[in-house]
């Protein structure tokens, strides 16, 4: 499957193998014994595509077991099974009376979590998906069953005013999916403010999000959709009032102005397992509560396997390189394990069209050929480099800052001096597209 070359987006496709024939099975959560025997919860993946386990009440199945933990165990579908994963939880999952990290279960098992056992039952089968498969939502494309369930649940969401929680690893496109659920809604018209919760501390962030003598974020996002990015590093103080905000929707800026009434959707997203951080007491429960209207989980890139080749041919043809993807190369990607998910997957594309080694980044290279005839500086950016006998980490940061600096360049260029259209072709997000440009300008490397 192949995509244009200036395609607006951050693929998250799949082309993973083809589930067994037949319709997949129906299952069904039930507690059989403990403080809340007789509990049920039916696995309809089209509805929710993970459930988690725990005595959260943010939890699909909520188990009031004291020595169950917040959030103990996820349920995802498997094929014609599910996967069931421990969560890190304190007393750990054991499945038929073996303690378990992950297991593939296909229906009669005894899940035992705490005092609590839970079956999984065999229910008969889903009902089956009907209409065209989607492809995409917004800019975001899969045709991935994983995915597939994603955008139908986002699809369901984005209408409405409910605040969202979107949670994944580094670099499998949070921001990206928050930026489409805000353009496929009524708000779209209206402003999206992205804001970095890990950039400030202190009054600052208070000040950020709140206001002074000017508008804070949550002002500037009046109307539209606000993106609180890793709102987990948000500090305690900014916590607590942001969870006032979030239940009255009225703001008091610390300068003397009277308080205002702010409209504006929230979406937050979190790389970190936010139940553990309010166990921890590193986050506020009633935040959490208020920020959890509906949560979102973007899988890891590691369990769509059959993705990776396909995103490796997007960003390929994304970058501009010549031909075909080398056989060879595609093959060592489909062998690793992509702990920094699409994000990694694309630096990696990326330095292997500017470098043209075989292997790129943090996969272990082989000989390969200079960077392409044409390219500025190319083989003697990379000796000069290399004559600085760096260590490797600051070696290839190098590497990566020149090619982002590049990349920038040519973007810009490339659409008439059209900052935002080259954001929006570069399948980066606005705001890491400006952060990469205002890099950019810092090393002496202005590309207007």
């Amino acid at each position: 499957m192949g995509f244009p070359r200036h395609d607006q987006t951050l693929a998250t496709i799949s082309e993973g193998p083809g589930e067994p024939a037949g319709p997949a099975p129906l299952f069904v959560l039930r507690v059989a014994t403990g403080k809340d025997a007789g509990k049920s919860r039916v696995l309809d993946w089209n509805v929710a595509p993970r459930v988690l386990v725990g005595q959260s009440r943010l939890c699909e199945l909520a188990v009031g077991d004291p020595r169950v933990s917040r959030r103990h165990l996820a349920i995802a579908p498997a094929g014609h099974g599910v996967r069931v994963t421990d969560l890190g939880s304190t007393n750990g999952t054991r499945v038929n009376g073996l303690r378990i990290v992950e297991a593939l279960l296909t229906g009669g098992e005894a899940i035992d979590i705490g005092d609590s056992s839970i079956k999984l039952v065999r229910a008969g089968s889903l009902p089956e998906r009907t209409g065209a498969t989607r492809g995409a939502f917004g800019r975001v494309l899969g045709t991935s069953a994983e995915m597939e369930r994603l955008f139908a649940l986002a699809e369901r969401l984005a209408p409405s005013p409910l605040p969202l929680l979107v949670e994944g690893e580094t670099g499998t496109g949070k921001e990206l999916l928050a930026e489409a659920i805000h353009e496929m809604g009524p708000r779209a018209g209206g402003p999206l403010v992205v804001h970095d919760c890990s950039a400030y501390a202190g009054d600052d962030a208070l000040v950020a999000l709140f206001g002074g003598t000017l508008a804070g974020v949550l002002e500037q996002a009046h109307g539209g959709t606000l993106v609180l990015d890793e709102v987990g590093d948000l500090p305690d103080a900014a916590q607590a009032r942001l969870a006032t905000f979030v239940e009255r929707g009225i703001l008091q800026r610390f300068a003397a102005t009277p308080p205002v009434r702010v409209d504006v959707r929230i979406i937050a997203t979190t790389r970190r397992d936010l139940e553990r951080l309010v166990q921890d007491g590193a986050f506020r429960e009633e935040l959490l509560y208020r920020l959890v209207g509906a949560r979102l989980e973007l899988p890891p890139l590691r369990e769509r396997r059959g993705d990776v080749e396909v995103l490796a041919r997007h960003f390929w043809s994304l970058f501009g390189a010549p031909g075909a993807l080398p056989r060879t190369f595609a093959l060592t990607l489909a062998q690793y394990d992509w702990p920094g998910n699409v994000r990694e997957l694309e630096h990696a594309i990326a330095r292997r069209v500017a470098l043209g080694d075989e292997l790129s980044g943090a996969l272990q290279p082989r000989s390969g050929g200079g960077a392409s005839s044409g390219r500025r500086a190319g083989t003697d950016f990379l000796d000069g480099i290399l004559e600085m006998n760096l260590a490797m980490p600051h070696a290839r940061q190098r590497v990566i800052d020149e090619f982002e600096q590049r990349y920038v360049e040519r973007a810009i260029a490339e659409h008439g001096g059209n900052v935002s259209r080259a954001a929006a072709a570069s399948g980066l997000t606005r705001r890491y597209f400006h952060m990469l440009r205002s890099k950019s300008k810092k090393q002496g490397q202005d590309p207007k």
